[in-house]
């Protein structure tokens, strides 16, 4: 735009500037003409009361002074034949003038100019005087030269002045772009300063309007999920009391761990819904402790279905930048589906392994009838019934984390996820 607009100033500048000094310059250069055909017509003329008056060698004398003084040649065509000064020939300029006509006409690399001198006793009398070309054009190139410098500044001036302009309009629009690239990338907070024009004003009102609204909303659907999951809890601590009422140790056991494991993932769901924007990626988290521990979880159900769960991470912590919360979500998802579709008896592994530049890759592979389409990652789609949302979580939290999810079928059948997390930052 303000390219635009300087590009717009300089062209409406150059018409301007064009339709003003060719006239000017066309002038000039006929004035420096006229002025030249003056100059010289007024040294003929300042020779006529001697052509009238005096004898022949008297005029030849003056002529001759004249001639050495002058910067244009003149000659005398006396009635009877003849010729005093510089030797011309007569033209038909010099023919019309013995008529007592003086006059100025077009000649060969210059103009001529002729004085009639009427009065002699033989007849009348010419005066001859000529003005080159470079007479007539003299300074003409130095005052256009001084016009065309005068163009340039002017332009130049001009330029300046819509480039000051275009800023005064630029500025206030990149500051709205740029609070629309932070809003953009999650910080709700941000807002355009109300600066500019009016149009660009009433554009960052509107997009200030806009920012409170989405904060309106953001917050009102987060606070609509914590207490979503904090209604689980009365239906929770009624299983709790069922679980403990339980006469088997073991099954009370089991029972009140499982209800401890949906306990804390309500609370997750709260932490996570009531998080900041633009933190989805938390503090980070030991990914091997979190893997392993939801490799504990899984690994009842396995030994229940009679399915073989080999479970390899790499030893000592193994930092990431994705919250302990999202990853659990993440890894509960992989092998929630896993044990959702497949048979049982399935064989799946599970393994961590660190990345060369830091971070960690979680791989999740069954042997199972793999996945119905190349399109489980849209959220919402499934081919086997269920909600379609958990290798969206999946894929949610690895971008979040600015990692990314790799989806394999191996030859053999079955398939393999891969889950990259970078370290954190």
């Amino acid at each position: 735009m303000r390219a635009r607009l300087i590009l717009l100033v300089a062209a409406t500048t150059s018409l301007v500037l064009v339709a003003f000094l060719v006239p000017l310059a066309l002038l000039v250069r006929a004035s420096a003409a006229d002025r030249a055909v003056s100059a010289a017509a007024v040294e003929a003329q300042g020779l006529a009361p001697v052509v009238a008056t005096a004898d022949r060698t008297t005029l030849t004398r003056v002529v001759d002074r004249a001639n050495a003084a002058g910067r244009h040649p003149v000659t005398v065509f006396l009635p009877g034949g003849a010729v005093v000064g510089v030797p011309a020939s007569r033209s038909s300029a010099v023919n019309l003038a013995a008529t007592g006509r003086s006059l100025t006409a077009r000649a060969r690399g210059g103009r001529e100019i002729v004085v009639a001198v009427a009065g002699l006793a033989d007849g009348t009398a010419v005066i001859r005087t000529f003005v080159t070309d470079a007479e007539l054009g003299a300074g003409v190139v130095r005052a256009w030269l001084v016009l065309a410098g005068l163009a340039v500044g002017l332009l130049v001036v001009s330029v300046l002045v819509a480039d000051q302009l275009a800023r005064t309009l630029v500025r206030p629009l990149a500051a709205v772009a740029h609070v629309s690239h932070v809003l953009a990338r999650g910080d709700l907070a941000a807002r355009a300063a109300p600066d500019g024009p009016p149009e660009v004003r009433q554009v960052s009102a509107g997009l200030n309007l806009l920012a409170d609204r989405i904060a309106e909303l953001m917050a009102g659907e987060r606070e609509m999920v914590a207490d979503l999951s904090h209604r689980l809890r009365t239906p929770l601590t009624a299983l709790r009391v069922d679980a403990e009422s339980l006469s088997d140790p073991q099954d009370r056991a089991r029972m009140t761990a499982d209800v401890d494991a949906v306990v804390r993932t309500a609370d997750g769901i709260i932490r996570a819904a009531r998080r900041p924007v633009g933190d989805d990626a938390g503090p980070g988290c030991d990914a091997a402790e979190v893997v392993a521990d939801r490799a504990r979880f899984w690994s009842a159900l396995a030994d229940e279905e009679e399915r073989p769960m080999r479970v390899t991470i790499a030893s000592g912590p193994v930092a990431v930048r994705a919250a302990r919360d999202d990853l659990t979500a993440c890894v509960d998802a992989l092998l929630g589906n896993v044990f959702a579709h497949t048979p049982e008896g399935c064989a799946m592994d599970v393994s961590l392994w660190r990345r060369p530049g830091g971070g960690a890759v979680v791989v999740v592979s069954d042997e199972g009838p793999g996945l119905p389409d190349v399109l489980s990652f849209e959220r919402g789609r499934s081919g086997n019934g269920s909600t379609g949302l958990g290798l969206d979580i999946v894929r949610r939290v690895a971008t979040g984390a600015g990692g990314g999810v790799t989806l394999g079928r191996p030859p053999g059948g079955g398939t393999v996820i891969s889950v990259e997390l970078p370290a954190p930052a």
